[in-house]
């Protein structure tokens, strides 16, 4: 049965917000990630690459404001802190001081926790019945499916 945010119980509201807030956390960190690559890039696929951690970049921006507004509206509190997304976030920062590959590999290794912790905000999401945040889930990690397949295939 599909339920409103309205109708969802508090608990099941917290348990949810939290998954979310983890996956804003995780979005946040991979956007600068992206965007730190992007600027530091060097080497014969700079084109490209460049290009495409933009992309990236710039998915994940709009992102962001997607999830936090969905924490919103289930009534919680958006994490709004740079330390606090750090502290929570299974991506980690880098001071992109690395090769195109290790640059390439680092950005896989992000898409693939984001898509794992949004298919797990999704299942949560879908066991409490609600259907909005689960499509939101769902979409968001076929997006970071996608790029991970598009970095693999920069590893080949």
């Amino acid at each position: 049965m599909t339920q409103t945010a309205e109708a969802l119980s508090t608990n099941a509201q917290a348990e949810i917000v939290e998954a979310l807030n983890q996956s804003v956390a995780e979005t946040a960190v991979t956007t600068m990630l992206a965007q730190n690559f992007h600027w530091n890039v060097t080497g014969m696929a700079f084109g490209p690459l460049h290009a495409l951690f933009q992309e990236i970049y710039e998915d994940h921006f709009q992102a962001q404001d997607d999830l936090a507004e969905r924490v919103k509206a289930l009534d919680g509190h958006a994490e709004g802190m740079l330390a606090g997304m750090l502290k929570r976030s299974k991506v980690g920062e880098h001071d992109g001081h690395a090769s195109d590959q290790e640059m390439i590999a680092a950005m896989k290794a992000a898409q693939e926790t984001l898509a794992a912790t949004l298919a797990g905000a999704g299942e949560l999401a879908a066991n409490h019945g609600d259907t909005l945040t689960e499509d939101l889930c769902i979409a968001r990690g076929q997006t970071h499916e996608k790029f991970a397949w598009m970095l693999r295939a920069h590893l080949a």
